[in-house]
């Protein structure tokens, strides 16, 4: 039995933002979805701590003022995701997450803001994963095909349903599905092992980001810069200028 035939868990945020490394937790969903079973779904809504801009509460629906009265500390949100996640690996239960460098990356910092354990601390030293990112899948193995490559856009290219985009929660179910989809699709990928597949990704990631920076640049953008890593980002070092934080 292959990845993509087994148990795997969809993760996804909705956030303030789209800077990982300085948006904030508004909603989190960590869905266990078996084959032929009723996801098993946890939810958080967190008060971010600081407003959430119109643009953002637009898309996902969340107002400042819902979050601050019905969201729970965004430190325990935050806690409680990361355990959540690490259990899951813990179990060699892969994690599914479109577009995983910003998912993880932002909960990374935000473990960072709070000083709470990091994800590889949490996991005895180990790097976080397996991690399933169908974004950088799909990117890698129909690299030429047009058009967009949004969640919603690569739903309706695979025929995977997605009832309320930018709920934490639909997306995480429909995430899983794409990676199943792909994995019908292109046989080689779901010929590999999670750990395998996990590996090529972060090739494939990088090597997209080698070849976007050196587009942006050649448009006009010298100082263009993506990171290569994959599927986190690192944290910035911590400031050495007296009483210097990044935590509020």
């Amino acid at each position: 039995m292959t990845w993509h035939q087994e148990p795997l868990v969809g993760f996804d945020l909705e956030t303030t933002g789209t800077e990982p490394l300085e948006a904030r937790i508004v909603t989190a969903a960590v869905v266990r979805v078996g084959v032929g079973e009723p996801p098993v779904r946890r939810v958080w809504l967190a008060d971010p701590g600081i407003r959430i801009p119109a643009q953002a509460s637009a898309i996902h629906g969340i107002s400042s003022e819902r979050a601050a009265s019905e969201g729970r500390p965004a430190r325990e949100v935050a806690d409680e995701v990361a355990t959540a996640l690490c259990d899951e690996w813990s179990r060699g239960v892969p994690v599914v997450a479109y577009n995983a460098a910003f998912d993880l990356t932002l909960l990374s910092a935000e473990l960072d803001r709070y000083r709470l354990p990091s994800l590889t601390d949490r996991l005895g030293g180990r790097e976080p994963g397996p991690v399933i990112d169908p974004y950088t899948i799909d990117r890698a193995v129909d690299r030429y095909r047009k058009g967009k490559r949004t969640l919603e856009a690569v739903c309706e290219e695979y025929g995977v349903p997605l009832a309320s985009a930018h709920d934490a929660t639909a997306d995480a179910v429909a995430a899983v599905a794409v990676a199943r989809a792909v994995a019908v699709r292109h046989p080689s990928v779901a010929a590999l092992t999670p750990r395998e597949l996990h590996d090529r990704q972060i090739r494939w990631y990088a090597e997209w980001a080698r070849d976007f920076q050196s587009f942006l640049r050649r448009k006009g953008n010298p100082s263009a810069t993506i990171p290569p890593s994959w599927p986190l980002h690192p944290l910035p070092a911590p400031s050495t200028s007296p009483g210097a934080s990044r935590r509020p």
